[in-house]
């Protein structure tokens, strides 16, 4: 069943078995394929049978009449982040506007700004939120040694104007600092977290979903001339449970809020896998839903006491991004729809882009 699951979102991950494998170690991978099945089917039908009244309004972005920090900009111009990797899965950062290609519906369409790390020597703002699991399968050790790499990953940005806020999620969604430019606020709330020990739920989706509401609401669009970039950093054991807003709604608001999602799962989820000698990490039902390939972050998995490199290596990532936009013909930009979006770059460069697409606003009905 787990394979079918698999299979229904295309998840690139093959498994080699060879025939010398013991008869245990087959059963030990069967059974935990059989309970990333269960979680993730449990998961899927308990939040089915929330109530309708239950569910979370569809709207990522305030309204007009909603009190906001928000600076308004050009509201037709499309921005779409794009990191570029080699072969070898080093970023690239010598490309010009004349190396990207940007094609609308499979139109291509002219690339009206470009922007990169540094504009006239002045680093990219960025804004970011930290959503912390700290329900019971989360060891007290890992939550400490994240910390730390969330300190290192503060301090790997101290040169971009930069806002933090901090949030743990487990069977409630609990925001300890909101966006803050203040190191030492950020840090205070570092030492307010706790371990919830007999935690039964892991909310990881509503976690994001309330993140990308924060930035989406007080996190502005532009700063310094600059687009902003947005960004939610979760860290977990890959196993949500219990959410009340879905996979493909939380991509939809990242989407229309601009914002990147990178997962960081921790070695509790890997560690029962140390019996099988299973030496590629098993997908997580983060990684299935699509919430990291879909909004243009990355997934990485920490199997190190050290996390601080990982977490530098990703914050040199959410920083590094080209920031490609466009105009919409004018025919549509008011029809209500949803259209593709793809950029090309260089032969031989891999390229993940924020966005595959965008919807475009209803034009309002003329009055008689």
């Amino acid at each position: 069943m787990v394979h079918a699951v698999f299979a229904a979102y295309n998840y690139p991950f093959i498994m080699a078995r060879s025939n010398t494998q013991s008869h245990l170690t087959s059963r030990v991978i069967s059974f935990v394929f059989a309970c990333i099945a269960v979680v993730w089917l449990v998961s899927s039908a308990a939040a089915q049978e929330k109530p309708a009244n239950q569910e979370r309004p569809r709207r990522a972005l305030p309204a007009e009449t909603e009190a906001q920090d928000v600076i308004k900009i050009d509201t037709d111009l499309v921005p779409v982040d794009v990191t570029v990797t080699d072969i070898k899965g080093r970023l690239v950062r010598n490309l010009t506007k004349e190396d990207f290609k940007l094609f609308e519906d499979g139109v291509e369409r002219p690339i009206a700004s470009f922007n990169v790390e540094k504009t006239e020597g002045a680093p990219r703002p960025v804004a970011i939120v930290f959503a912390i699991d700290v329900s019971g399968s989360m060891t007290p050790e890992e939550v400490e040694r994240v910390t730390d790499a969330m300190r290192e990953f503060s301090r790997r940005l101290a040169e971009h104007p930069a806002t933090f806020a901090l949030m743990t999620f487990g069977m409630h969604v609990k925001t300890i600092q909101s966006l803050t430019n203040d190191r030492e606020k950020l840090d205070r709330a570092f030492e307010r977290l706790s371990h919830e020990p007999n935690g039964l739920s892991t909310h990881a989706y509503d976690a994001v979903d309330d993140a990308v509401r924060m930035l989406a609401r007080h996190a502005p669009l532009t700063k310094q001339h600059q687009l902003v970039k947005r960004a939610v950093v979760v860290i977990t054991d890959g196993f949500p449970v219990g959410d009340v807003v879905s996979p493909d709604t939380v991509i939809e608001r990242a989407n229309a809020a601009d914002t990147s999602v990178y997962v960081v799962t921790m070695p509790s989820y890997t560690r029962m896998l140390a019996a099988s000698q299973i030496t590629t990490p098993l997908p997580t039902p983060l990684d299935v839903s699509g919430l990291v390939e879909k909004t243009g972050g990355r997934s990485v998995y920490a199997n190190q006491n050290d996390l601080g490199p990982l977490f530098r290596a990703i914050a040199e990532e959410v920083a590094s991004a080209y920031v490609l936009g466009f105009y919409p013909p004018v025919e549509n930009r008011k029809d209500g729809r949803t259209h593709t979006i793809r950029i090309e770059g260089p032969a031989g460069l891999m390229l993940r882009q924020s966005r595959a697409g965008y919807q475009s606003q209803k034009a309002e009905g003329r009055k008689q």
